[in-house]
């Protein structure tokens, strides 16, 4: 699913006109991007648990050239699912 698919889904299941839905949808983006970058988590009851968590520096190895490269220490987002999302995704009646 893209991003106008999501706002018509978002239209068709709130009765907005699809502006606003764009609209109500950039804000909330905006906020969970704004909460994340602040080392926040946000945690949605029924979806799960977004989190900055930070990668530590490792070493690869390119497969075919063997040469070996440091990558530096990163920050990612991470997610971890609710059990209500986990059973709905294993079709697990709850």
């Amino acid at each position: 699913m893209n991003n106008k698919e999501l706002i018509s889904a978002i239209a068709a299941k709130t009765g907005l006109p699809q502006p606003d839905a764009a609209g109500l949808l950039e804000t909330t983006v905006s906020i969970l991007r704004s909460l994340i970058a602040a080392d926040n988590a946000v945690s949605i009851q029924g979806f799960g648990t977004l989190d900055l968590r930070k990668r530590e520096e490792r070493i690869s190895v390119h497969p075919s050239t063997q040469v070996r490269t440091l990558i530096p220490p990163k920050l990612v987002v991470g997610f971890k699912q609710s059990p209500l999302l986990k059973n709905k995704i294993n079709n697990i009646e709850s």
